[in-house]
């Protein structure tokens, strides 16, 4: 009798368990390259592109793979002048604010004068920007480059900010992989999003409303930045547990203004 009750018991615990809770677990043991530390890397969702998370840092996949593929481009980042446009409250973003000499930060407040300092923060629209030629050696990105209504206009006023041998390196999701790039929205006549398919939305860190998805980039983003830039690019894929960097639209994308001659 006592035997079939704690069985009873058992299962319950189990069903209640999977319905709310799930069975999906996922653990690594790993040095996270965005708070520098050694670290477990934890998964309890099979969406590991927003689930697999830091122990200490609770940074996600893409953010790591961002922060390593900087590291690895450019060793000296510490030194170099950088821009990042929409950063994020972790990851990558925690450490370049803490580590990085000198580091701007904007996002665009859309009724505000371009250049004017908002809480602190710059605001600037990439399509558009107030900072002259040559400013900066990297121009740093986290899935932003979805949400641009003009990418032709934005990929060249990063390139136009970039000092010769810097770069833009970027995350953004390429949904449509070997597909043809899809524009998802346009901007109507009020400046509002019409989407041309299903409404996409994604979190905005100055926005409740969100940022609309107007962009499914396919691998073919890199002939697109070709076509409107002068720019080297490559696209980066680290499937590294090491670093906790396994998941779902994982690339990274490096966007090089080339150096001048005899530059190193």
């Amino acid at each position: 009798m006592k035997k079939t009750l704690k069985s009873y018991i058992k299962r319950k615990i189990t069903g209640i368990y999977e319905n709310k809770i799930g069975t999906f677990f996922f653990k690594q043991k790993g040095f996270c390259p965005c708070c520098e530390k050694e670290v477990f890397f934890i998964a309890r969702n099979p969406w590991l592109r927003d689930h697999f998370k830091c122990s200490n840092c609770n940074c996600i996949p893409r953010e790591r793979a961002l922060m390593l593929t900087i590291k690895n481009e450019y060793p000296n980042w510490q030194h170099l002048k950088i821009h990042e446009s929409s950063p994020g409250t972790r990851g990558h973003s925690v450490l370049l604010r803490k580590k990085a000499k000198s580091y701007t930060e904007t996002q665009y407040f859309p009724n505000e004068e371009l250049g004017c300092i908002v809480n602190g923060i710059r605001c600037e629209d990439l399509e558009q920007q107030t900072f002259p030629d040559g400013q900066f050696d990297l121009v740093i990105t986290s899935d932003v480059m979805e949400h641009i209504y003009e990418p032709d206009k934005a990929f060249q006023e990063i390139y136009r900010t970039l000092k010769p041998g810097g770069a833009h390196i970027f995350s953004v999701p390429i949904i449509n992989k070997h597909n043809p790039t899809q524009r998802w929205a346009k901007k109507d006549a009020n400046g509002n999003p019409q989407f041309l398919f299903e409404p996409e939305w994604h979190g905005n860190p100055v926005s409740k409303k969100g940022s609309p998805v107007t962009m499914h980039w396919g691998y073919d983003i890199v002939d697109f930045i070709k076509t409107h830039t002068a720019a080297e690019v490559k696209i980066v894929y680290l499937d590294d547990l090491s670093h906790g960097i396994r998941a779902e639209y994982i690339e990274i994308i490096v966007m090089k203004k080339p150096a001048l001659h005899g530059q190193a």
